[in-house]
């Protein structure tokens, strides 16, 4: 074990946070942690990963649940992918291992949803397998103490040497943990070094190289409000891939004059109301517009049948799985009388 692992396995056993829901024995709540934990905060992911173990208790009943039900336990968590592709791995993992997991890195690579970084931190928290990770919080720890800047092939590269070589055959568990806390609590954005274990001979100098950032574009788009007073509101399910894939929303269109054409395609006549307030929402690469069009006649709707790809949704309690922009915008409509 080197000095660096040893100064940060000493810090951890102090300052490391050590009672997270996940911090567990069982794989499969390793595993949903990690994927969960992508793009997200603990703080955000705590509370959906208990309601989905409440509901999903072990790989096996994840397994048995229909997309649908995943999807509305995900709602909100957003990168809905992580939600399909946990799912497809739910069932190659008790269709190819019979309930139990895979105790390599190389086998969990090969489930849907599980990158190199993920598959080596599920192997050392379940398993106490030594593997390297480089999630966001270790590059960082990383970068910073080598001095490693860009992003570019040749800096991941680099980076995941040094991840190699600093990851010790023993206490791969607590070493993993440790430098995700490292970064996550002491080598922030703005580094709190003076609490940093391992600063005494750190490359960094105060100042990371800069990061050009592109401003998020910005897109528009259209959604009819369709409400019948005894049925709800129709929605539509999404495609399966791209943006809210799977998920259930509202028929939609990038350009207001073709928003009558989706609604003829349901069975309706397209009699467009007032546009309502346009609600916002950023994603991690564009800022999305939502402009409700409520359909007038609404009522005539009765005469829509439910199939595969549409439904009737009352506005009330859990429904099935909808991004939370539709589910705050519905909630809007609700309170008009």
């Amino acid at each position: 074990m080197d000095d660096f692992a040893r100064r940060l396995l000493a810090w951890y056993r102090r300052h490391g946070r050590h009672d997270l829901p996940w911090q567990v024995g069982d794989p499969y709540a390793r595993w949903l942690a990690e994927v969960m934990l992508q793009q997200t905060t603990v703080t955000a992911v705590i509370p959906y990963f208990q309601r989905f173990m409440n509901a999903f208790p072990t790989v096996q009943a994840l397994a048995r649940a229909s997309q649908d039900e995943v999807l509305v336990h995900w709602a909100g968590l957003g990168y809905y992918a992580r939600a399909r592709n946990l799912h497809a791995a739910a069932r190659r993992i008790t269709e190819q291992y019979a309930g139990d997991f895979p105790r390599t890195a190389e086998a969990w690579e090969a489930l849907p949803g599980v990158g190199p970084s993920t598959a080596a931190a599920i192997v050392a928290f379940a398993f106490g397998i030594p593997a390297p990770i480089l999630d966001a919080n270790a590059r960082r720890v990383l970068a910073r103490y080598h001095a490693v800047s860009g992003r570019d092939a040749r800096a991941q590269r680099e980076l995941w040497m040094h991840a190699r070589d600093h990851t010790p055959t023993r206490e791969a568990a607590a070493y993993t943990q440790a430098i995700m806390d490292l970064g996550a609590l002491v080598c922030r954005k703005t580094p709190d070094c003076a609490a940093c274990p391992v600063a005494a001979d750190c490359a960094f100098e105060g100042e990371d190289a800069p990061v050009m950032r592109r401003a998020r574009p910005e897109r528009a788009v259209f959604m009819a409000v369709i409400r019948d007073p005894k049925r709800g509101f129709l929605l539509v399910r999404r495609p399966p891939h791209g943006v809210w894939g799977g998920l259930w929303s509202l028929p939609e269109s990038a350009e207001l004059k073709d928003l009558p054409a989706a609604v003829a395609a349901l069975g309706l006549e397209p009699r467009l109301g007032t546009a309502a307030a346009p609600i916002r929402h950023v994603f991690t690469h564009f800022r999305l517009t939502i402009t409700p069009i409520p359909i007038e006649g609404a009522s005539q709707g009765c005469g829509v049948a439910e199939r595969g790809d549409v439904m009737w949704y009352k506005g009330r309690g859990p429904g099935p799985g909808m991004p939370a922009p539709i589910r705050r915008l519905l909630n809007q409509f609700l309170e008009v009388p």
